[in-house]
Parts: structure tokens; C-alpha cells; sequence
């Protein structure tokens, strides 16, 4: 294929199936009932369990009886923790009992945890008592009262006493595949988060597409450190095992040493983690005494990973490294870098779309479809499209067009091969003196610098110019920064007005849950003076 506009046609060579979350399961469970399919960590390397898939269904089963002891079929129920076995018991059982599942970061404290269960307009809420320091049990204690709508409350360290409730004589409703599966908030990278209302096609097909692409295989181990709160690990990794019957691997939580050490224990296949987790793997000294060669495929999203990055990925894991792109709202993969791609590709590039998805660019202000290479916003349309915002009409509208078409808010281009590239988000966009300019493609240059572990540029208020850059940059503990040579740096591949005003060393990003930077964070501190900067013109006036 050969373009000369930025639209690529859906790719008729994958097929979407008429595929629920139960049947899905049940398939596994009928073809493979004794392989193992899930193997799961808690906080330390002692602490693991296992189910095969017959074991897996029949929990989810149990589940499902139970939920719908308390639930009604169509009624919406929270889930409020990290990663835990019962967190996917809970997301099968409502599936199979056709209970919409709500997911709630554990990083959220009592306003958001309000709002998400009021908006979402929750029956249910299951939670831990407390993750990485935040006390979950009191804060359901000071927030549920209040809320008239909710009608049970479940603590995940009594679970046994919640299954204990499920009646076997209870037959399970038809699900089909448009029913709406969850409600997944999005990550907030500008603003207070919306509720995608998800359904069974999307997540199901959208997680064997992808998995597809990264070439997993019956049997294969599958590892990640993804939070199942998230598409990716919900999504891509709950259900893209079951679909592949694959076993899935994970740990309660994130711990770059107790990662490593998961991976050379399993033998795992696969990894997947956001680049901040790879980049934590990478430079953590069990990564030097510990055998991963056994992982074929290292997969990440949420932000490009500097060339230099890709090659030391893959020559220490010996393996294929894949980029994907997408958004909650669409269920989430829009593209994916096949594995026979180039550095250059894994690098610089989101890949082409996965099939039966149609992508295209166009000018934001008109709507037009672009030429190939110009910047434009990024659209999708296809069976992987959210059906709503939930219950936000307003929102839903500004979003997908009469046609179809969700707009993502991100600038792209889309080259001959289809091979999208994303230059920035168009709320992010920086107009400096009448002069469009994209982050990304500076944060790109400065990823190049050896010394820089990590890089975000923001647009900062300025009364002469509308806006200026500010850089926004992580570095080696050791190591100062030469404000000098970033900028020589940064002129060396752009022009002189891309190269930013304010420069902020920083010792931690403010991060979604899905490890993504929140720039309007990052801007708003700017705005209350939370953090000093080396002013350029300070020195020399010059900019």
C-alpha cells in the first residue's frame, strides 16, 4: 500500500468476532483446561499463585453468582485496587454476569474516588484496605456514606466471604457482544478524568489483535507491570491472554528488582511496561546478574523511547521491541510497530494501524483529510471505538463526529507506508509568537543527550510572546546539567525559536496511572512558582 492522503482503510486481514469477555473464557477453559493461565505475585518473590483455565472459570463463575446475588444485570460496580487475582476474578465474573465494571485508580484520594463513584453511578464498590501507603478502607469509610446510589461495600481481603455468597442456582443473562463492558476513566493528562463506557467487542478483539501483532502464541508466558485500572492491563493483557491462551504473569505492583527476578523465574515470553518502567528495569543493577533472555518481545506505549533506549533493550534482552499507540477510549491499541520493524520505526513511529482499524489525519479546523507527512489531528473509526462518555452527552459529541470518527486530540502525521508519528497533543500545542510549535518533536532531541533520563516540554505563560518552552528535565543523580550545552544541543537539530526559555531540573515527573507525564501539572506548578528555573535570557537576553 502506497498513500498519497494521510488515510489508511481498515486492514481487512485480521477479522473482528462476535467475541464477549465470557466466551472468550469459556473457549480457553474448553481448548486448554490444564495449562496454567495465570500466575500471579504479591509483594515478594515467595509469594505466588497459580490457576489454570478450568480453575480460572470456574472463579470467575463463582464470581458472577455472587455479583449477581447482590447486582443487578446492567448495574455498575467498582473495583478500587491494584492488581490482585480477585481484581480479574471480579472483571470476568461481570462479564459473564453482564455487571459493568467501574475502575478506579488506587493512587486516588477522597474527592476523586467520590466523583468517579457518583459520575459512574456505581451500586458497588469492591476495594483493598490500603496500597502503598494510602489508606483505601478509611477513606471508603469517610466517602461511601454520603453516596445514596451505592448499595455494597466489599473489602478484597474478605473475598472469601463475598463468594461465599453466590447461590449456584442463579443462571447467568445473555450477554452479546455491543453490550457495554466498563467504564474506564480517562488518565487526566488535562483535566479531571471522563468515563469511557467500553464494551465486550472492543476490549475482547482489540486485545487479541494486538497480541497478535506482538506474536504471542499458545503457551507463551505473558509478564507485565501494567495496572489493571488501565486498558493495557485489563485490556491488552487480562483478555489478550485468555484470547491467545497464553498465561498471564504479573506482580502486585511495580518493583523493578522483583520484576527482573519474576522474569528470569517464568522464563517469561513477553514484557510489557510504560518507558519509565523500562527505563527503571534498565538501570537497575539486577538487570546486570539476572537471566531475561528468555523474553522474545519487550512491548510499551504511552510515549516514544529514545533510539539509544530501543538498542539497549533490545541487545540486553535479546529480543524484539514494539511500540503501541492508543487511548482508553478506544479499547485502547489505534496502532502497533509490527516486530520486523526498523530502529528507526521503533523509535521515531506509533507503526501502522492494527487491522479492521481506519486511521486518517486531518486539519483540525476544517476537518480535511491531509496529505501524507503534514500534521493534522489523528482519528480512528472501527469496532474499537468506545460507545459514549457516560452520561456525558456534551463531551461524547466533541469527541465522535456524526460519522463515526472518534478524534483522538493528538497531532500526527501518516507517511506513504501508513506509519503514523506523533508530534504532540493539540492542547498541548505551543503557539509562541504567532509560531506553531509541537513538544514532542523537542522532547525527541533531548531524549538524544546521553545525559537525560527523561524530558517533558510545556508551554509556560509569557506576556510578550503568548507562550515560551520551558523543559521540564530528569537527569543522573551525579550528574548537573549544562544549561550551555542542552541548548547547543537542542540547535543543532532545530531551529533557534524551538529551543526552550526555561529549563527545570526535576527529580520526579508528576505521572498518570498509566505512567504517562501530566503536563498540566507540570504547567500549573510552573504557574504557583513551585519550581525554579535556569532563565536563559537571564544571561544573555538573547531568544
Amino acid at each position: 500500500m502506497t498513500l498519497s492522503t494521510s488515510y489508511y482503510p481498515a486492514d481487512q486481514s485480521g477479522v473482528v468476532l462476535d467475541s464477549t469477555v465470557g466466551s472468550i473464557l469459556r473457549e480457553a477453559a474448553e481448548k486448554v483446561p490444564d495449562q496454567l493461565a495465570i500466575i500471579a505475585y504479591g509483594h515478594s518473590i515467595d509469594d505466588r499463585r497459580t490457576w489454570t483455565y478450568a480453575e480460572l472459570l470456574s472463579e470467575a463463575e463463582r464470581t458472577a453468582r455472587a455479583l449477581l446475588n447482590h447486582f443487578d444485570p446492567g448495574e455498575h460496580v467498582a473495583v478500587w485496587a491494584n492488581n490482585t487475582p480477585e481484581w480479574v476474578f471480579l472483571e470476568l465474573g461481570a462479564g459473564l454476569a453482564k455487571i459493568v465494571l467501574v475502575t478506579v485508580n488506587p493512587g486516588y484520594k477522597a474527592r476523586e474516588l467520590d466523583y468517579v463513584l457518583r459520575q459512574s453511578k456505581a451500586a458497588g464498590l469492591f476495594h483493598v484496605r490500603q496500597f502503598r501507603g494510602n489508606r483505601l478502607a478509611d477513606t471508603v469509610a469517610k466517602v461511601t456514606p454520603e453516596i445514596t446510589e451505592l448499595k455494597k461495600v466489599f473489602e478484597i481481603e474478605s473475598w472469601d466471604e463475598f463468594i461465599d455468597s453466590a447461590d449456584e442456582s442463579i443462571e447467568f443473562p445473555e450477554v452479546s457482544p455491543n453490550d457495554p463492558v466498563q467504564i474506564q476513566y480517562t488518565s487526566g493528562t488535562t483535566g479531571f478524568p471522563k468515563g469511557a463506557l467500553l464494551h465486550h467487542r472492543g476490549l475482547t478483539n482489540n486485545g487479541r489483535l494486538a497480541t497478535d501483532r506482538w506474536q504471542v502464541r499458545q503457551g507463551d508466558i505473558v509478564s507485565h507491570s501494567m495496572p489493571f485500572f488501565h486498558t493495557a492491563g485489563c485490556g491488552l493483557m487480562i483478555l489478550g491472554c485468555i484470547s491467545k491462551h497464553a498465561t498471564h504473569l504479573f506482580p502486585a505492583q511495580f518493583d523493578p528488582a522483583l520484576m527482573i527476578e519474576i522474569i528470569e523465574r517464568e522464563k517469561a515470553d513477553l514484557y510489557l511496561g510504560v518507558p519509565t518502567m523500562l527505563i527503571s528495569m534498565m538501570s537497575h543493577p539486577e538487570m546486570e546478574t539476572r537471566d531475561v533472555s528468555s523474553v522474545r518481545v519487550v512491548g510499551s506505549g504511552g510515549a516514544l523511547v529514545p533510539p539509544e533506549v530501543v538498542r539497549a533493550i533490545e541487545s540486553r534482552f535479546g529480543a524484539e521491541f514494539s511500540i503501541v499507540y492508543g487511548q482508553t477510549e478506544t479499547s485502547p491499541v489505534i496502532t502497533q510497530v509490527p516486530l520486523d520493524a526498523s530502529l528507526k520505526d521503533k523509535s521515531e513511529t506509533i507503526g501502522p494501524p492494527l487491522p479492521e482499524t481506519e486511521v486518517k489525519i486531518v486539519d483540525p479546523s476544517t476537518g480535511d483529510t491531509l496529505p501524507v507527512g503534514q500534521v493534522g489531528e489523528l482519528c480512528t473509526r472501527g469496532y474499537l471505538v468506545m460507545h459514549e462518555y457516560f452520561d456525558n452527552e456534551e463531551a461524547t459529541a466533541s469527541t465522535i463526529d456524526p460519522d463515526g470518527w472518534l478524534h483522538t486530540g493528538d497531532l500526527a502525521t501518516m507517511d506513504e507506508r501508513g506509519y503514523c508519528r506523533i508530534t504532540g497533543r493539540i492542547k498541548e500545542m505551543v503557539i509562541r509568537g504567532g509560531e506553531n510549535l509541537f513538544p514532542a518533536e523537542i522532547e525527541s532531541v533531548l531524549h538524544e543527550h546521553p545525559a537525560i533520563i527523561e524530558a517533558a516540554v510545556v508551554g509556560v505563560p509569557d506576556a510578550r510572546m503568548g507562550e515560551e518552552l520551558a523543559a521540564f528535565i530528569r537527569t543522573p543523580r551525579n550528574w548537573k546539567p549544562d544549561i550551555h550545552e542542552l541548548r547547543a544541543h537542542v540547535r543543532e537539530s532545530l531551529a533557534a525559536y524551538k529551543t526552550p526559555l526555561y529549563w527545570i531540573l526535576i527529580d520526579e515527573f508528576p505521572l498518570t496511572g498509566s505512567g504517562k507525564i501530566q503536563k498540566f501539572v507540570l504547567r500549573e506548578r510552573w504557574e504557583e512558582g513551585v519550581y525554579t528555573s535556569y532563565d536563559w535570557s537571564d544571561e544573555s537576553g538573547e531568544q
